[in-house]
């Protein structure tokens, strides 16, 4: 064989890549001028709103607006990313240009590297200034007191059921839901560098994750003592230094302490999932694909809850969700959280809501807002 037909297949494979980089290089070209392009436009939005906003302060972020960019995003994309994929390039994008227009500061229930924050970055993008707070009260209050633009709380889980702390705070609160963001909770088994795995005899997690992962333990550390700790990510902060512990945490806990996935995806349920809300001050205008939640008092009488559900069902409306919490008005009396499909200003909407208002003591509209996109 010469030189010339061993170098041959080389030489062609040379030029086939060179000549797709050299068409990449144009794509990324193009690709840089139009983010420019679309990061001047939102300058220039920025500055017509302050322009015309007059004393009060401008609203540069519309959840319904993002949404609608998001689903259109999904429904041109042809392939071949996903279209979770495809609408989560949109959102960094979105996200870098809203960060020109005003930086958005949003409060979650940390402490830093949980899934709380995870879903903030999630919803708000990467550029989004998050900061973590200790308990889900300090979250609604840092909103309320308009130190934060918005906040991130969750709010059920589909394994473990609601999280009533999160319904009570709405109770007393003027915030409103401004959008709704679902986590796939997927847990790592997490190791750190000095970690004996042979000999690990304590596993560090959150109560609920440890739970949620009870056969994976039973079947590969049964004898390991399980501890249970105020979040994951301090669940994770711990193993540095501890040669027989681990920490069943998220992908962000171990990026942020720098640990090691010894096992992935060990959750019982493989599509376990919490959802959280977006909550914040203002109303949220009708996106086309949206929620609205309210929180209802009944009067302590016979066929009290039928009164409350029947104008629903009579007006065609989907009930996604119904819980029930102990008011604080007195003994065996309850308030009523629903979710419904459909905004507050749809007709229908306000015929049922109408109608419900006849049949209880109180009505309070918790906030219409975008079903969640991504």
């Amino acid at each position: 064989m010469t030189d010339n037909e061993n170098s041959g297949p080389n030489t062609q494979e040379q030029k086939e890549l060179a000549a797709l980089r050299d068409k990449i290089d144009g794509i990324d070209t193009q690709i840089g001028e139009l983010i420019s392009s679309r990061a001047q436009c939102a300058q220039d939005v920025a500055e017509i709103k302050q322009r015309y906003s007059g004393d009060e302060a401008p609203n540069f972020y519309r959840p319904e607006r993002e949404a609608q960019v998001l689903r259109k995003a999904m429904e041109r994309n042809q392939g071949p990313l996903h279209d979770e994929e495809y609408a989560r390039l949109f959102r960094e994008i979105m996200s870098a240009c809203l960060a020109l227009e005003n930086p958005i500061k949003v409060a979650y229930l940390g402490p830093e590297g949980t899934y709380t924050q995870q879903a903030a970055l999630k919803h708000f993008g990467q550029s989004a200034h998050t900061v973590s707070m200790s308990a889900i009260d300090e979250v609604f209050r840092e909103v309320a007191s308009g130190a934060a633009h918005y906040g991130v709380v969750p709010v059920e889980n589909s394994t473990e059921g609601v999280v009533t702390h999160t319904l009570d705070n709405f109770l007393a609160s003027s915030v409103k839901i401004c959008g709704e963001v679902v986590l796939r909770i997927h847990h790592h088994f997490l190791v750190s560098d000095v970690t004996h795995v042979s000999n690990i005899t304590r596993v560090y997690s959150h109560a609920q994750s440890l739970s949620q992962c009870r056969k994976w333990l039973d079947g590969h550390f049964p004898n390991a003592e399980r501890i249970a700790v105020n979040s994951n990510s301090e669940a994770a902060r711990r193993l540095k230094g501890e040669w027989n512990a681990a920490a069943i945490a998220g992908e962000i806990a171990a990026d942020l302490y720098d640990l090691t996935s010894y096992a992935q995806n060990i959750e019982d349920q493989p599509d376990n999932s919490t959802r959280f809300l977006i909550i914040g001050s203002e109303d949220v205008g009708p996106s086309n694909d949206d929620k609205t939640s309210l929180v209802v008092s009944t009067r302590n009488e016979p066929g009290a809850l039928h009164g409350l559900l029947e104008p629903f069902h009579r007006h065609g409306i989907d009930l996604t969700r119904v819980e029930t919490r102990p008011s604080s008005t007195g003994t065996w009396n309850y308030v009523f959280f629903i979710d419904f499909a459909g905004h507050v200003t749809d007709s229908v909407v306000q015929a049922a809501l109408k109608d419900v208002e006849k049949n209880v003591s109180d009505l309070k509209i918790l906030g219409s807002y975008p079903k969640g996109v991504l």
